[in-house]
């Protein structure tokens, strides 16, 4: 008897082991956006290692895209648009932590660590990234209506020639550089006029970055992780 009552207690506790733990709620007024654009190409970089820090980002637990019910209600239109021209998004980034945001600027702080210059900051002294606008301490990401993305091919998946790579900090990655071809400036006003036509606008320095106009929470930044 006292060994079946060993082995049950063994099972009990790896039941325990194994068992998922609970994911907190959103916040009211936040969504998960697979539930509203199921084939949608998430690729949440702060997630990774392959971003300007160099590794995964403080509040990154999941590679899963949080927005505001509206700013995902508004997303969902603009897959729609584009799926009519055998075209999708890609996106990047979504809501972002404050947390995540603190490892920001911890990081830029921290002048000594450029190992990520020659790809994302490669003619910007490290030191001028606050300065130049690349940086700050508060995010529109972190009010949960400002999306990160990119437009892919319907048939390839892969992402159309925007004359720039994400998160590239430098003139390149303004809207006003001209020094890109006809058909990277096609790809970058395609994605410009489907996101402003659904009410997202743009952020100028950053041809991948746009937030919802009228957005729920203009004041308010969060911290609940990604997850």
């Amino acid at each position: 008897m006292m060994k079946n009552k060993g082995l049950i207690l063994v099972f009990v506790v790896l039941g325990f082991a194994f068992t998922k733990l609970p994911i907190t709620p959103l916040p009211e007024g936040f969504v998960y956006v697979e539930d509203y654009i199921p084939d949608l190409d998430v690729e949440l970089r702060y997630f990774t290692e392959h971003n300007f820090v160099g590794h995964k980002i403080d509040g990154y637990h999941a590679n899963k895209l949080i927005l505001t019910k509206e700013a995902a209600i508004a997303l969902q239109k603009v897959q729609e648009a584009l799926r009519s021209q055998n075209l999708c998004l890609k996106v990047y980034d979504g809501y972002r932590p404050q947390q995540a945001v603190n490892h920001f600027v911890a990081w830029a702080k921290n002048l000594e660590d450029t190992i990520t210059k020659r790809e994302f900051y490669p003619e910007v002294p490290k030191q001028h990234l606050f300065s130049e606008g690349y940086i700050a301490s508060k995010s529109g990401h972190s009010r949960g209506s400002t999306i990160d993305l990119t437009i892919t091919d319907g048939d390839t998946g892969e992402p159309l020639d925007m004359g720039g790579d994400y998160d590239f900090f430098g003139e390149q990655s303004w809207l006003s550089y001209a020094h890109i071809s006809k058909v990277q400036q096609q790809n970058r006003h395609l994605l410009q006029t489907v996101m402003q036509a659904h009410n997202f606008r743009n952020y100028p320095k950053e041809w991948w970055h746009f937030t919802l106009r009228w957005e729920p929470f203009p004041d308010t930044y969060f911290d609940f992780p990604v997850e």
